[in-house]
Parts: structure tokens; C-alpha cells; sequence
């Protein structure tokens, strides 16, 4: 066993522990052990955004934008993720040019049906990232831009699919495919904010209008299109704002990381030992006994059974992080609760395990109003779910490549009692019994149901991961100075990233409208605050 296999082995194994509630009340914003994590857990992009068809055609696309679009009055329309109009007219993006970027040489025609991994995200909104780079005062933006451009080709050679389109198989009612053409081409917009948006405000982790961000990320081209990208030049030229937009169905969050890596590989010109191994290009390896592809194509759960965001005008997004310290702290905790019942051997628990927790109970306190609202008692208590993306590749039969093109995600549930989790503690509001239970990932043939399930009781889905090490997206001119997915305003998701500092601490993104941005604040630092005072 390797080191990477290693620490994918203790990852799962930590994740199949549960996390006990101890019946002395922990502080109202803290309440880590109620993250019931299920086991086999990696994950990926958010599942919770699947089936968002209201700013969705027939292929789950939005409308692309030409050389004279006012990008700020894309930012209002309806299908774009910002949803709504900002209380303050949000910037104005002058476009400079939009290229179309093909793979060269250009591979043969060539058809990838969807599987059932991949259909499940047909109509869901597409992943939007934002990575904010600070440039230097001499820095030579011109050539900035073409470089980006012309090592763009290679990057899009290996993954040529993404140069393609979705659309409906010939001759079939419900088959699609990714299909790519010779002459399919990558969009990319060269742009220019017209305002002061400057690298130091949009790059901050307080509270930013959604709609500022908006702007700065592109959208999908017409006829299926699969991925667009943009670099916008921030005022005075002191920053780069490159925004990547990426339909759902093509791949999942370890595909389109790993597709912007070689891109920024390929941009500074590493050598081929630097260079990210090439995807796995293959659906022919992900077979489908079972069925899974009619069972997922014909029955998806409708919109009105998810939970999404509703939008305001003045929807915000912030960046909460938690340092080494905090998270050490964290576990601190849960290791003490587990000496107090005297389990054996004491679970540890993992970074990313202390920042779920942490963060599911913020939100839930926020989505209350600060509020803790106590109805029913014992098995009637409202139960609320936190929905995460569990990676298949090593669990198929037989396993699929770790550079496996394509999605290879479902969903597993935690789930736990709202009080509880606004309140911290149990504070005598359930027994331990109650507080803990272990949902693992269910069976494929039932996912939907589940999803359909822990909907009508309210869930939190995530977004991102640290494994996709989106602060190594260095494309010649440094590290991102921010790294945000900007689609979790519309999905409701949390994101989660590696801490940018390096030393490892975890992000939280989080998008909410003003008065729950501001509980979730006080929750936040109350929590870091108890956590320093403990000990």
C-alpha cells in the first residue's frame, strides 16, 4: 500500500466512526457530533444542485454570450447563477475578444454515450469556479492573456471531449452522448472589468454581492456546449479574474480540476514529468447490468422536491476558514467525547470531518434565524440532512482508473435533529442513541428515492474538495490569491477547499442573503472563539 492508498484508507475508515453527543452541552454554535459522515466518502461537486431545470433548456445549458454583450446585465437575468440583481449596480465586464480555442491536431469525430453517473446531471446548473490572481506591477498582461490562450490548445487536446457538445443520441428518444466534431472548440473570453473592482475586495473572504462575481464567469455555449472560460483584467491591472464554467454531465470536480492542472501545466511549460498523467478517455470501462441508466433517465427527481436557494437581490458569498489550530482543536473534542464514553480505540478525526461539522451546524443556526425552534420531541424531532458526493472509481467492479473521464459520483446522507444541531449539544433534548446514527451510501437502485427523502426534511449538500488542490493552479504569474465556486449561490451547497496559507487549514464558501450571512459570522466565530477558551 502507497501513501496515497493509505491516506484514502484512513480517510474512509475514520469516516465510518460515530461521532457520540455527550450530555454535557457543548456551546450553541459547536455541535461536530452530529456530522454523521458516511463511510467510503471522497468528495466531489455537489449533488443537491442535480435537478435545477428553471434556467435550463432541453440540454441543460445557458445562453452564450456574443462579443457585444453587456456582461453586467447578464448578471440579471434569470439564468444566470446570480439569480436576482444586486442592491448596487454590479460591475461592468468590456469584452475584449471570445476565441474559439480547438484541440490541435484535431481528433477524429468521435461519440461518448452518457452513463447513468453522467445522466443524472443533465439538467443541473453548471459548476462555475473563480480563481483570482494578483499580478505585479510590471507584470506583462498582454502576453499574460495570449500565453493562457495558446497553451490552452494542449490542454484541450486531452481533453477534447469538453470542446464538444451534449445532445440527444440519433435515432434514440432518451440515449445522449458527448459528441465531439473536428472544428468544436473551447470558448475563451478576454475581458476587462470597466470599474473598480479591484483584486484586494473581490479576493476577500468578508461578505461579497454575488452579483459582483457574477460577471467575471461565463457562460455555456448554445447548442450543448460543455465548457467556457474567461479571463477578465481587474482595475488598474493589478489582478486577473479567470472563471471557469463546466456542464455537469461532461465530467465531475476531479475531471475539471484535473483539466485546468494540465491547462496551468501546459502554460508554464512544464516538462512531461511535471505534467499531469492524461485522462482516461473510455466509457466503454463503466459498464451498466443493472440498468441504472433507464432508472436514472426516466424517473429524476422534479425541482419542486429539491431544496434550492431562494435568491435576493442582495445575496451575498464569504469565505470562512478554519487554521491547523482550529481544526486541531476541533478534534480535540470529539476525541474527549469519545475517552468520556470510553470507546476504544478513540476515533480521530480527519480535517475535513471537523470543517463539515463545524460548518453544517453555522448553517443550520443561520437558516433559523439565530433561532433555536423546538417542535416535537423524541423520534418526531425535524430532521435535516447533509447530502455529500461519494467517488466510485475504486469501487467498481473491477475498479475504474483514477484519471477516469467522466462523473463517478453518488450520493451518501448524514443526517441528524435540527435543534440539536442549532442548539451544539444535546442539552437533554435527545438521548445519545438519537443524536447518532450511521446512513451509509445506499444502493444505486435507490438513490433517488433517498434524494426525494431527505428533500422534504431540508438538506445541505457540499461542494469542492481538498483533494482537488484548486491553490496549485499556478498558470505562470503564481498561486490564486482566491479560489471560489460561485455555482453554490444558486445550489445552496457549501464549498469546501484547502486552506490557501498551505499550512493545513480548510475554506468554507458560503452563500447566504444578509441577516443569515451575519448569524453565520457570529455562529462561526463564536465557535472558534469557545474552542480557544477551552483549553
Amino acid at each position: 500500500m502507497d501513501f496515497g492508498e493509505a491516506v484514502q484508507w484512513w480517510e474512509e475508515w475514520q469516516l465510518r466512526i460515530l461521532v457520540q453527543a455527550s450530555s454535557q452541552p457543548l456551546p450553541p454554535v459547536f455541535p461536530i457530533h452530529h456530522c454523521r459522515l458516511a463511510e467510503d466518502w471522497q468528495p466531489a461537486f455537489p449533488i443537491c444542485s442535480l435537478l435545477d431545470r428553471r434556467s435550463q433548456n432541453t440540454y441543460g445549458h445557458r445562453q452564450a454570450s456574443t462579443l457585444a454583450v453587456d456582461m453586467a446585465m447578464a448578471a440579471t437575468t434569470p439564468d444566470h447563477p446570480a439569480g436576482a440583481t444586486s442592491s448596487s449596480p454590479p460591475p461592468r465586464v468590456r469584452v475584449h475578444d471570445t476565441s474559439l480555442v480547438q484541440p490541435s491536431p484535431s481528433p477524429p469525430e468521435t461519440s461518448l454515450p452518457l452513463t447513468f453517473f453522467d445522466i443524472i446531471w443533465l439538467h443541473s446548473p453548471p459548476v462555475e469556479r473563480l480563481f483570482f490572481y494578483r499580478l505585479a506591477a510590471d507584470a506583462d498582461v498582454s502576453a499574460i492573456l495570449s500565453n493562457l490562450k495558446a497553451s490552452m490548445h494542449q490542454a484541450v487536446l486531452a481533453f477534447y471531449p469538453l470542446a464538444g457538445r451534449i445532445r440527444l443520441t440519433p435515432g434514440t428518444s432518451d440515449r445522449y452522448e458527448l459528441c465531439y466534431t473536428p472544428g468544436d472548440a473551447v470558448t475563451f473570453t478576454v475581458a476587462e472589468s470597466d470599474d473598480d473592482a479591484d483584486i484586494d475586495g473581490l479576493a476577500a473572504d468578508e461578505p461579497r454581492e454575488v452579483t459582483k462575481l457574477a460577471t467575471l464567469v461565463p457562460s455555456l455555449p448554445e447548442g450543448g456546449g460543455l465548457l467556457a472560460l474567461q479571463a477578465t483584467v481587474l482595475s488598474e491591472r493589478r489582478g486577473l479574474a479567470i472563471g471557469v464554467t463546466v456542464h455537469h454531465a461532461a465530467c465531475d470536480g476531479s475531471g475539471s480540476t484535473h483539466f485546468l492542472h494540465t491547462w496551468a501545466a501546459a502554460c508554464i511549460g512544464a516538462g512531461e514529468a511535471k505534467r499531469p498523467a492524461p485522462p482516461v478517455i473510455d466509457r466503454s470501462l463503466l459498464g451498466d447490468k443493472r440498468g441504472m441508466y433507464d432508472v436514472f433517465v426516466q424517473a429524476p427527481p422534479s425541482t419542486d422536491e429539491m431544496e434550492f436557494v431562494k435568491m435576493s437581490d442582495d445575496q451575498l458569498f464569504a469565505t470562512f476558514t478554519l487554521s491547523t489550530d482550529d481544526l486541531r482543536r476541533v478534534k480535540g473534542v470529539v476525541a474527549d467525547e469519545a475517552a468520556r464514553r470510553g470507546a476504544a480505540p478513540p476515533p480521530r478525526c480527519s480535517s475535513l470531518v471537523a470543517t463539515l461539522g463545524f460548518a453544517w451546524s453555522c448553517y443550520q443556526r443561520a437558516k433559523e434565524g439565530g433561532r433555536v425552534v423546538v417542535s416535537g420531541s423524541g423520534e418526531n424531532k425535524p430532521m435535516t440532512c447533509l447530502l455529500f458526493p461519494v467517488d466510485h472509481r475504486s469501487r467498481m467492479k473491477p475498479p475504474l482508473p483514477e484519471k477516469y473521464f467522466g462523473n463517478c459520483v453518488g450520493p451518501a446522507f448524514g443526517v441528524a435533529p435540527k435543534v440539536e444541531l442549532a442548539e451544539g449539544g444535546a442539552g437533554g433534548v435527545s438521548s445519545p442513541h438519537e443524536a447518532v446514527r450511521e446512513i451509509g451510501t445506499p444502493g444505486m437502485d435507490t438513490w433517488l428515492d433517498r434524494i426525494r427523502e431527505v428533500s422534504a426534511m431540508g438538506l445541505l449538500s457540499v461542494a469542492g474538495s481538498p483533494r482537488f488542490r484548486v491553490y496549485e493552479m499556478d498558470f505562470g504569474f503564481g498561486r490564486p490569491a482566491k479560489v471560489d465556486i460561485v455555482s453554490v449561490a444558486r445550489t445552496g451547497a457549501v464549498a469546501v477547499a484547502e486552506s490557501r496559507s498551505g499550512t493545513g487549514g480548510m475554506e468554507v464558501g458560503v452563500s447566504l442573503q444578509p441577516d443569515g450571512m451575519e448569524t453565520f459570522r457570529k455562529c462561526f466565530a463564536d465557535g472558534i472563539a469557545w474552542l480557544h477558551q477551552r483549553s
